[in-house]
């Protein structure tokens, strides 16, 4: 998969989730985006709402750090213009149907939440741009993210779309305790749908599911990303990386990817060197002298692999020797008459 002209196939695309981490301060915000470029994201991600099209108006203290937090429309943008000067990819996560008509403007793929994978409306709406989508699968289940994969390819198939889709392995819990993280279902939503790209987003505390996620081949990863995991008492903070530890998980992620290589069980050109001395040649496993008649008893095996090699002994066996051998001595075809 593409997204934005990084091939997902051949390098883990990687997402710093800034969410509502900048707490609606601006300045903040653009700090964050150099920050999250600086320790290796692809890209940076923020949420977009209109709040009062988000939570209900009975619940009016999250309405009121909502209004806190919101940015407007032309932030948006500001901050879509800083992350390309910052050399960083910018998308935000809609919330509600009319900040998903404005990003359509300023961004190239979208994602939707593990809350709003059941949102119909709005994932059709998404689905028209033809645009990739990326879906945390958090709270569903197999029905509802079968639902979910046929509803968004069917919707294309209709359309004539031909566009991307990934899902995220995550569990939508802050923090997730690491008996349940299941990192291992991204095995499952690998063969379950082959059309889908898998990913993960994660919201376990410390690196170690990241990697783990990677390994098992997730091709997508989303962590929360802070300035500080102490910055207040908003929830989102503990359970993100800071730029040290983003870094630091960038790093590994890289890595993880080198180990990993093709896939493709070919010797490597490191060990092309040791082909020769490692592999085994046919020898005399007594002293031998000229006129003997080999038998299988006369051999052992040895290294190097500069002669005869093993399984071929038949092309030897019951031929006379014409010259004296030595004990662990290698057996070359100049060592007997020629046929």
């Amino acid at each position: 998969m593409y997204i934005q002209g990084h091939n997902t196939h051949k390098k883990t695309f990687i997402i710093a989730e800034i969410g509502n981490n900048h707490e609606g301060d601006f300045d903040l915000a653009k700090k964050m985006i150099q920050l999250a470029s600086e320790s290796g994201a692809d890209a940076v991600k923020f949420q977009t709402f209109i709040p009062e099209y988000y939570v209900s108006n009975i619940d009016n203290n999250r309405l009121d750090r909502l209004r806190n937090f919101k940015f407007s429309f032309k932030q948006f943008s500001d901050l879509a213009d800083y992350a390309k000067k910052n050399g960083i990819i910018f998308f935000s996560t809609p919330f509600d149907i009319d900040s998903a008509m404005f990003l359509n403007k300023i961004q190239s793929f979208f994602k939707i939440s593990s809350g709003d994978n059941t949102f119909y409306p709005l994932v059709d709406l998404i689905s028209n741009f033809g645009k990739p989508i990326i879906v945390s699968t958090g709270i569903a289940d197999l029905k509802e993210i079968d639902n979910l994969y046929d509803r968004i390819f069917d919707f294309w198939k209709i359309k004539n779309i031909d566009s991307d889709l990934v899902l995220l392995h995550c569990v939508s819990s802050y923090p997730v305790p690491d008996e349940q993280a299941n990192i291992s279902a991204i095995l499952e939503l690998k063969e379950k749908y082959p059309k889908a790209t898998i990913g993960y987003s994660d919201h376990t505390l410390g690196l170690d599911a990241v990697s783990i996620a990677v390994s098992m081949g997730a091709r997508v990863i989303e962590k929360h990303f802070t300035i500080d995991k102490n910055y207040s008492d908003f929830r989102d903070h503990q359970i993100s990386a800071d730029p040290r530890e983003f870094k630091k998980m960038v790093k590994k992620i890289r890595r993880i990817e080198t180990l990993m290589g093709s896939g493709k069980n070919n010797p490597q050109e490191c060990e092309k060197a040791s082909g020769a001395p490692m592999r085994r040649s046919i020898a005399a496993k007594t002293r031998l002298k000229a006129g003997t008649k080999i038998t299988f008893e006369n051999l052992t095996w040895v290294r190097p692999g500069i002669g005869i090699p093993p399984g071929n002994e038949k092309s030897i066996i019951g031929r006379e020797l014409v010259n004296s051998l030595e004990v662990g001595q290698i057996i070359t075809l100049k060592d007997f008459h020629n046929k």
